[in-house]
């Protein structure tokens, strides 16, 4: 069976892609990465750098025409600042809203996108990395069950029974993926995860938060820190 696996080169989705692989094998893996209009590029640098670990065919798509009319602060036409506090802090204020880096249905568009490139390139999956840190409090709502649920259900039945989504840490928190990927041996040192494009992690993102917390679960260093 082929895979196709969204990469975003974060820690989430390079655990995915390298599960994949040991799965199926680099040859019968397709590795996709969207650009939608970022603040900086380091999320595109660093899928290249898995990708190219990993040996898979790489593709690359341009969203940002899409998502032009949104204010998320992770983008390139917003002024809104990108909060340095975790997600549970920014919670307490939205009202059961999303936060303010929740980009307006990005991985409903993702996946759609993803379905038209798989069924194109002889894949029967997509895999992505949402776990169930990022649903919580309804900080992201395209990464819960629910919507998993109903985006495979849309896919499998417009694909005519072809495709199926798999989110293998849809139901397990960060500190989960992040152990299954250290026995997995999956190159967190290439990977990129903090909202902020500086030279090093800027450490106070919730992104940041949420990935240093995940490794100290494991009593385990982060590699990328080490650089």
């Amino acid at each position: 069976m082929k895979v196709l696996v969204l990469s975003s080169g974060g820690v989430d989705s390079t655990t995915c892609l390298g599960a994949a692989v040991k799965k199926y094998g680099n040859n019968n893996v397709v590795a996709l990465s969207m650009y939608y209009g970022q603040k900086h590029e380091k999320e595109i640098e660093a899928s290249d750098r898995v990708a190219e670990y990993y040996g898979v065919e790489h593709i690359h798509m341009d969203l940002t025409p899409v998502f032009q009319f949104s204010d998320c602060s992770l983008l390139k036409g917003s002024e809104a600042e990108i909060p340095h506090e975790s997600y549970d802090e920014q919670l307490k204020e939205r009202d059961g809203r999303p936060v303010s880096t929740y980009v307006p249905f990005r991985n409903g568009l993702f996946l759609s996108c993803a379905a038209s490139i798989a069924l194109s390139r002889g894949c029967s999956e997509i895999w992505y990395g949402a776990h169930s840190d990022d649903a919580a409090g309804n900080a992201y709502p395209d990464c819960s069950a629910a919507f998993n649920e109903a985006m495979d259900r849309a896919v499998y039945e417009g694909s005519g029974h072809m495709l199926h989504i798999t989110a293998p840490f849809i139901n397990v928190p960060k500190s989960e993926v992040v152990r299954q990927g250290l026995e997995l041996g999956v190159p967190y040192e290439l990977t990129w995860s903090c909202y902020e494009g500086g030279e090093k992690p800027c450490g106070v993102c919730a992104t940041c938060i949420d990935r240093a917390a995940a490794f100290a679960a494991n009593n385990a260093e982060d590699p990328a820190l080490k650089k």
